[in-house]
């Protein structure tokens, strides 16, 4: 190994660059959004123009939210190709694995991906941006319909973003509880500097390569369960349990068993995750809505234990996953509604990333054997049989 180099595995520690975007602020315990607090943002903006800031620095005006609705609204459908696409993968293929194949294909038949040039384009690259972010909703909502056998369900133009996604998916608009929800939660996923799908986005835009590829690989990199598999995660967890009655022993249990359970501490924040409490907030209305206070005790028993036992805060993705399950979505769905959400911030950094471009080529610390020859190497006795005999045998 290199003497005296310092490794940072994970890169835990390491600034890399520099974001306007998203920072978490020490002194109030806040995730903003160009400055903004994400749980104002979430009680009283709606997706699309949180989708605005994070794009363009600021929220929009009256003008500017009803063009960029339009824009949204006019590329709501889902291209034949790419349904073709979708329908020639193998039933069982995951969602996850379902959609990044889709945004691949849906990208790749940019027109305007002409030149090296084109790809790195600012204001061609804000437009793709916009059109990944209004075709995700149709993509995701026809990977749980597909896999339940069900047929796709087009847009509706006269519905804001989270009513038509949810509309697509389940074939009516929900009540206004389960949109808000809904569009709260898109709200609290969109963003979170440089995580590993994020930076992943930036690391492929470093190359000067197109925005589909950035988002293509940030959808690889969310799939893992340390990272965006987590609300799944969450939901089988609380499956598993079922009753409150039952949290203390099965917990005591996984406990003993060193498992790691999902849905609790955050790399990034200390004192708890600050999205928590606007989530929960949602799930409430969700659980009030459904009739639902089963999950509630449920939910309660497993995080009042937990803190008990470890000292761990939850994280956005506990109550995100039973918020999803009320509102009726597969649990193998959850992670591609990240990709909807998370998909605004991709962008908004691909965009930042090659406004100020310098390629991403970290260093590694060598641990392996010393220089070496071939001249040197001498085979021993067991390899020189192994080469005889399968020289003989053919």
């Amino acid at each position: 190994m290199s003497e005296g180099a310092e490794i940072k595995k994970g890169l835990a520690g390491v600034i890399a660059d520099v974001t306007a975007i998203s920072k978490v602020n020490p002194e109030s315990n806040s995730l903003l959004y160009r400055g903004y607090p994400v749980q104002e943002l979430a009680a009283t903006r709606s997706f699309e123009e949180v989708a605005w800031l994070l794009w363009h620095g600021e929220l929009p005006t009256a003008d500017e939210l009803r063009e960029f609705q339009r824009q949204e609204r006019d590329q709501r459908a889902l291209d034949d190709r790419v349904r073709t696409v979708i329908d020639a993968l193998p039933d069982g293929t995951h969602p996850m694995d379902v959609v990044r194949t889709a945004v691949s294909f849906a990208t790749a038949g940019d027109t305007t991906l002409g030149t090296a040039e084109t790809w790195i384009d600012p204001e061609l690259n804000l437009r793709r941006a916009v059109t990944l972010y209004a075709q995700l909703p149709a993509i995701v909502a026809y990977a749980q319909r597909r896999r339940r056998g069900q047929e796709l369900i087009p847009p509706r133009d006269d519905l804001g973003y989270s009513a038509n996604f949810l509309q697509m998916t389940f074939g009516e608009v929900p009540a206004e509880p389960v949109v808000a929800a809904f569009d709260v939660s898109m709200i609290l996923y969109a963003e979170h500097s440089f995580n590993a799908s994020t930076f992943t986005a930036r690391v492929v835009a470093s190359t000067l390569s197109d925005l589909g590829s950035a988002v293509t690989a940030a959808i690889g990199a969310l799939k893992g369960p340390l990272h965006g598999g987590a609300n799944e995660a969450v939901m089988h967890v609380l499956d598993e349990i079922s009753t409150p009655d039952r949290v203390a022993p099965w917990l005591d249990a996984a406990l003993a068993e060193k498992r790691k359970i999902m849905g609790f501490g955050h790399r990034v924040y200390k004192r708890g995750d600050s999205r928590v409490p606007t989530m929960k907030k949602a799930l409430d209305s969700l659980a009030a809505h459904y009739d639902r206070p089963d999950v509630l005790e449920l939910y309660s028993t497993l995080e009042s234990e937990f803190f008990v036992r470890k000292g761990i805060y939850p994280n956005l993705d506990y109550p995100s996953g039973p918020a999803y399950h009320l509102m009726g979505f597969d649990t193998e769905i959850f992670t591609p509604l990240f990709i909807a959400s998370r998909v605004t911030g991709w962008s908004a950094h691909v965009l930042e990333q090659l406004a100020a471009n310098t390629l991403i080529r970290p260093l590694s610390a060598y641990n392996g054997p010393d220089e070496r020859h071939l001249s040197d190497y001498t085979p021993d006795e067991a390899e020189v049989e192994a080469a005889q005999r399968a020289e003989e045998a053919g």
